[in-house]
């Protein structure tokens, strides 16, 4: 093709995946880890919160760490404008995106509180983040939890 325009616009179309997704808008959130903008499902990259209905255990007690992740990003975002961007698509069609308010990552500001940790299968991004919360026994260190991964594998 001699137009470079033209190039560019027939390889997307053919190449949906090398394309960026940036969604902008008021967000929803799902749980610790998964927000909506516009009716699309955005699942946060590189970090793993607990499930909903997941409990921790703090002084022999167990307490709704899960719903405690999700509230805390439902504070932290409030009523302001979240930006997500994203390349790929997970096997639920979600987004899987770094979402942020300003120039504050929502993944690392996750992790960072204790609120969720780095999903290493997937990328290490957040691992200081996360060596950081562990240190300081923030969110869920302070309590004793089972990660979320291997928590979804034990009550599917």
């Amino acid at each position: 093709m001699k137009h470079p325009i033209i190039a560019a616009a027939f390889f997307m179309l053919l190449c949906p995946i090398a394309q960026a997704a940036d969604l902008k808008g008021t967000a929803s959130v799902i749980d610790g880890d998964t927000l909506e903008i516009h009716d699309q499902r955005i699942r946060l990259h590189g970090i793993d919160a607990p499930e909903g209905r997941q409990t921790c255990t703090l002084k022999g007690k167990a307490w709704r760490c899960g719903q405690a992740a999700t509230l805390a990003l439902q504070e932290k975002i409030g009523n302001q404008t979240v930006t997500c961007s994203g390349k790929k698509r997970d096997r639920h069609q979600r987004l899987v995106a770094i979402c942020t308010i300003g120039r504050e990552d929502l993944n690392g500001w996750l992790v960072a509180n204790g609120w969720a940790l780095a999903y290493r299968h997937y990328s290490k991004q957040y691992v200081p983040q996360e060596n950081q919360a562990r240190q300081a026994r923030l969110g869920i260190w302070s309590s004793t939890f089972t990660p979320p991964w291997e928590w979804r594998q034990a009550n599917r």
